[in-house]
């Protein structure tokens, strides 16, 4: 059982890697590149994108009136999303200096480009921007989470866990009272000094 899990595992790091290659090519197809850290397109595209927007009247007349009465519900949502921001910040300042682990880079997971885009307008710029900011901090409340729990917690559940992060397949078996004691502190340290380093299958090298 343990060697199919950890086959499943490696298919899944290869399958990782053969989507980021098609990320790549389709980034050609779209006629993009990437300048210090900002998407650039060809200037024949942003000619092209700008022919596709929508006026705002028209995107207006177009949207559901059921989208345009909950807009505040939504919009009133950032106010939280800024506390946990926030609240993610401050914990990373107290507890990761003190367990002496490498805080997680923000701008890894709160990646705001989209609004950039010259066929959107202004609306969808302003959609665009809080879609990826929101998701963005809840991204990285879910990694800084996950360090956490590996420095604390590092056993999986005895349920199915739907939504895994990648730290957990590297945990404890849950009722594995001896691994857990074994393994506390080996975890702890591979978090704090390879904190970005992908987790692998058990046994697996390179």
């Amino acid at each position: 059982m343990e060697n199919e899990i950890d086959d499943l595992v490696r298919r899944l790091v290869r399958l990782e890697d053969e989507l980021e290659r098609k990320l790549e090519a389709q980034r050609d197809q779209f006629r993009y590149r990437v300048e210090e850290g900002r998407a650039v397109f060809e200037e024949s595209v942003n000619r092209q994108h700008k022919l596709l927007k929508t006026s705002l009247v028209t995107f207006l007349k177009r949207s559901p009136l059921a989208s345009l009465i909950v807009a505040p519900a939504v919009y009133g949502l950032i106010i939280p999303i800024a506390l946990l921001d926030l609240g993610v910040w401050i914990f990373q300042l107290v507890c990761f200096t003190a367990w002496g682990m490498e805080r997680v880079k923000r701008s890894d997971h709160v990646i705001v480009d989209r609004h950039r885009l010259s066929y959107l307008n202004g609306i969808e710029k302003l959609n665009c921007w809080y879609c990826g900011y929101a998701n963005g901090v809840i991204a990285l409340a879910r990694e800084v989470a996950s360090r956490s729990e590996q420095y604390w917690c590092p056993i999986k559940h005895a349920l199915r866990v739907r939504t895994r992060h990648p730290r957990y397949r590297n945990f404890v078996e849950y009722g594995d009272a001896e691994g857990f004691r074994a393994q506390l502190e080996k975890l702890r340290d591979e978090v704090r000094k390879h904190p970005d380093a992908r987790p692998e299958a058990p046994g697996q090298e390179g």
